[in-house]
């Protein structure tokens, strides 16, 4: 009959009494026996639209932007101003950034530039320079600075050093005692004036040594100047040492050979030769003629190199040619 196919009350209370142990059992389970879910299985298409795909890292890239979502330490130095289009031209720099962890490779050396003295608004620009500096071990990074210290650099001056020649703290010990010997000795200069010397101009300690001698015997050699003169010239204008070789030529010749300006005229105001020639030989033409171009400081109406070269046109104009801009642009015309 129909009353014999229901299930009696204490058979439910039987299932209802039996679901705690089922219950216990699942959760006793172990689930690393479990076998994972099939790349092939079946799934409905609400469970398809809530699957988050992780972006592919590229296999291979030119360009150092496409890892830039799959690495937080080339995102932190996004951040922090470096430009990866210009680290990439870097040979190997980009497969070094690649290479390196933020909390462990990359802090400690922004923490121990920035107590050196490398300013925050300074870090991108310098790392952009010298991106290979992560890669240094930071004790040989702290005994370079050690020995530049006890060479009585200052703290600030260390910072400034730095700051100007990225690369000086990729340099060993014993290289930069190579360096500095190599300026005292070749310039005959002490070591105060030495360290004033790279101070001023740090990456001396950084580039090439053959375009300093050369130029070196180009003073000496070719444009006549003495040892004294020389060491007087470098000491005044350092960067006499690495400028064009031709361009050093060029201004010298019209220096001494067109305006006639001796050796000594010129150890005095070295500066001169940084100037751009077509300035020099711009205003000395129109101080000629204007019958103004006298270089003599034994004569009335001397004008020193300095004010030659170092003033604005205008100044240059009404206080050393005593003549309006208007003239001096009507004859650069007919030049």
């Amino acid at each position: 009959s129909p009353e014999t196919n229901l299930p009696s009350v204490q058979q439910e209370q039987a299932k209802v009494e039996t679901l705690p142990d089922l219950n216990a059992k699942i959760l006793d389970e172990d689930w690393d026996d479990i076998p994972p879910s099939s790349a092939l299985e079946v799934i409905s298409e609400e469970e398809a639209v809530q699957i988050i795909a992780e972006p592919l890292v590229p296999i291979q890239s030119s360009t150092l932007r496409d890892y830039v979502d799959h690495s937080e330490t080339l995102e932190k130095l996004v951040h922090l101003g470096v430009d990866l289009s210009q680290v990439e031209k870097s040979q190997k720099a980009g497969q070094l950034l690649l290479t390196l962890d933020f909390e462990k490779d990359v802090k400690k050396i922004l923490l121990f530039l920035k107590d050196l003295g490398v300013e925050d608004n300074q870090l991108g620009a310098f790392l952009t320079k010298n991106p290979y500096i992560l890669g240094e071990d930071l004790e040989a990074l702290e005994t370079r600075v050690a020995y530049l210290k006890s060479k009585k650099f200052g703290k600030s001056e260390i910072a400034q050093m730095v700051s100007r020649a990225p690369y000086l703290l990729l340099f060993s010990v014993e290289r930069l005692d190579n360096r500095l010997g190599f300026f005292k000795n070749e310039l005959g200069l002490s070591v105060k004036k030495t360290k004033d010397l790279v101070i001023r101009l740090p990456r001396l300690l950084t580039g090439k040594l053959e375009p300093v001698k050369e130029n070196l015997q180009v003073c000496q050699i070719e444009l006549g100047f003495q040892r004294n003169e020389i060491q007087q010239i470098v000491y005044k204008t350092p960067k006499i040492l690495t400028a064009s070789k031709k361009r050093l030529k060029q201004t010298f010749d019209y220096l001494h050979n067109i305006m006639g300006i001796p050796h000594r005229m010129l150890t005095r105001f070295p500066q001169v030769f940084n100037s751009k020639l077509l300035r020099i030989r711009e205003r000395h033409m129109f101080l000629a003629f204007l019958g103004r171009a006298q270089y003599d400081p034994a004569q009335p109406s001397y004008i020193s190199l300095d004010q030659l070269v170092s003033l604005p046109d205008e100044v240059f104009c009404t206080e050393i040619a005593k003549a309006s801009m208007q003239d001096f642009e009507k004859f650069l015309k007919t030049l």
